[in-house]
């Protein structure tokens, strides 16, 4: 006979109740509501502020800083010393065999460097599930930590071992701590973070890949690391993020869904509650994992090929590769071999002989756009500065947490179908007139800004947000594997469109966001401030099945009622201490 293990429900609400907090009545509550119409107000308020607390900021920034930080790193930093590594396969092969490479062969080579990223990013993406359910979240960031020390290592003391293929497989290992990282760093933000904050901390991750993308661009100046003797620094530069991690994350708790749902430990899963929202009374948050609780006390980790054969899950499985797929085809990718020479004509139309100033003031731009495109218009006293809209929650711009995800993902893949015409028409006209390659411009900042809004994040918090514990960690596999896949296909067959339709290849990307905008109009329900409970109730009629998940039975009706009532009054008192504390001090 099955034994429940789950956490009892009932019992956690009462026995976190005092004496006094039981002795409150249903009437004294209603006369309370009634007699002072400011206690709906408090009630109703947006009380977003209080969920941001130090210790969830800083978890989400050394978790972020581990891994998708140094996923944009290491997509950028092999750029700057390409042409090194081109001459040390040369020369290693000269020293070997007493004859030089031929171009051919070297340009094999280096394509095997730079796409070696996103095999080894897929086999992380296949390891990954197994890792997150036998060592916990967090376990699984500072294992992966091991990847990229190791990759690091490698990498680095190329130059000096005379071995260039160090660097292959110093990348290879490195794109396995991506596949892992970009899963596990999304599950642990989102299972940490409240509800009605998910969204928005779950976009570190997008701005973090940013961050490192840029990071490698700037190191990766001539007057940085971009010199014969230095460029191997790029690659030492990997173990600082990391090494950072493995100091800072073990101070910070384990997922505490994981621990409740999966080492069905309430007081540690209570512990790391109270340690990340900085509060005693976590009742609540408690109370909305056990509602998930309730529901799996018995059932196991679903496989990748169980939840595909799972109906209720049907339509979020198929989102999610459309997501996915549709984040790394629509062509952000594509517009950075045009940037430099579209700012060259636009920035030098009558010339300018020195080369390096055309280098410097080129790239300055060029990093410029790829920093700060990102997500609100604020314009303040004629100074135009281009927010990100993806960033953490602000009380005057326009976020994830008021409008949505599915207004972003839709708006920005249909924004990014705009710019993409636009860029085409601009190319196509560039020689017609001398102020046409500013359009070519306004269209790469577009597409730029139009992905950042929406798809250049919330990918990674709709997998997390459309899954019930036991299926999550196989979902990640799925969404993981379809980026790499995608990513590795981009890099491939990317040249032979641009070879095929020159200028006209973003209207394949046009094409590929206008599919995904449609679809996601079509079929994703809004997720903003709904638990899993709500969102596979949403998706319930698309899989033409009732709801995989339904709300739990707690005693009676009048139980429910009289438990909520306890709740609130709690909540007032605990408040009233808060403002007297306050007063006092």
């Amino acid at each position: 006979m099955a034994v429940d293990r789950s956490p009892d429900f009932t019992s956690y609400r009462f026995k976190h109740c005092s004496i006094d907090d039981l002795q409150v009545t249903e009437k004294e509550n209603l006369t309370m509501e009634q007699s002072d119409p400011m206690s709906v107000i408090i009630k109703g308020k947006d009380v977003s502020n209080k969920d941001y607390t130090w210790r969830l900021i800083m978890a989400a920034l050394v978790g972020a800083f581990g891994s998708s930080f140094l996923y944009g790193y290491n997509l950028s930093v092999v750029n700057a010393p390409a042409s090194y590594i081109r001459d040390l396969y040369n020369q290693s092969w000269s020293s070997r065999y007493n004859y030089e490479i031929s171009s051919n062969t070297i340009s094999i080579l280096w394509s095997l460097t730079v796409s070696i990223y996103a095999i080894g990013g897929l086999v992380g993406a296949l390891v990954v599930s197994p890792m997150v359910n036998k060592l916990g979240r967090k376990g699984t960031l500072l294992v992966n930590n091991v990847f990229a020390i190791v990759a690091a290592l490698l990498m680095a003391l190329a130059k000096v071992a005379g071995v260039p293929e160090m660097i292959i497989l110093g990348r290879f290992i490195m794109g396995i701590d991506g596949g892992i990282a970009l899963s596990t760093l999304p599950m642990y933000l989102n299972e940490i973070s409240p509800k009605r904050i998910r969204g928005s901390l779950g976009q570190i991750t997008a701005i973090m890949i940013c961050v490192g993308v840029f990071t490698g661009q700037v190191l990766g100046l001539p007057e940085i690391f971009q010199r014969e003797s230095r460029w191997s620094c790029l690659f030492g530069v990997i173990l600082i993020p990391s090494v950072l991690q493995l100091i800072v994350l073990p101070f910070f708790p384990e997922s505490p869904r994981y621990i409740l749902l999966q080492k069905q430990d309430t007081q540690k899963a209570e512990k790391a509650l109270k340690l990340f929202l900085g509060k005693e009374d976590v009742t609540q948050n408690i109370e909305e994992v056990f509602a998930e609780t309730k529901l799996q006390s018995n059932v196991r980790l679903v496989s990748v090929i169980e939840l595909f054969k799972t109906r209720s899950v049907r339509w979020q499985i198929i989102t999610i590769i459309v997501t996915m797929a549709s984040y790394q085809l629509c062509g952000l990718n594509a517009t950075c071999p045009y940037s430099r020479s579209i700012c060259k004509q636009a920035m030098f139309p009558y010339g300018i002989r020195s080369r390096r100033i055309k280098l410097l003031y080129t790239r300055s731009f060029y990093l410029l756009v790829r920093r700060y495109i990102t997500q609100t218009g604020d314009y303040d006293k004629g100074e135009g500065r281009v927010e990100c809209l993806s960033a953490e929650k602000s009380q005057e711009g326009v976020t994830i947490e008021k409008l949505g995800r599915r207004m972003l993902l839709i708006g920005g893949f249909g924004l990014m179908t705009l710019f993409f015409a636009v860029l085409t028409i601009s190319l196509t006209f560039q020689h017609k007139a001398s102020w046409v390659p500013y359009i070519s411009i306004v269209g790469i900042l577009g597409v730029i800004a139009s992905f950042c809004i929406g798809p250049g994040g919330i990918p990674f918090v709709l997998v997390g947000e459309f899954f019930q514990q036991s299926q999550r960690p196989s979902a990640f596999m799925i969404a993981g594997t379809v980026n790499w896949i995608s990513n590795f296909a981009v890099g491939l067959l990317f040249p032979i469109i641009q070879e095929r339709l020159n200028n006209y290849c973003f209207l394949v990307f046009a094409g590929i966001c206008l599919l995904g905008a449609v679809y996601l109009y079509f079929v994703l329900p809004e997720t903003k401030n709904k638990t899993f409970v709500e969102i596979d109730q949403s998706f319930a009629k698309l899989n033409k099945v009732s709801s995989s998940i339904k709300e739990p039975e707690i005693g009676t009706t009048e139980n429910n009622h009289n438990t909520s009532v306890i709740t609130n009054s709690i909540l007032n008192k605990t408040e009233s201490k808060n403002e007297s504390n306050t007063t006092t001090v």
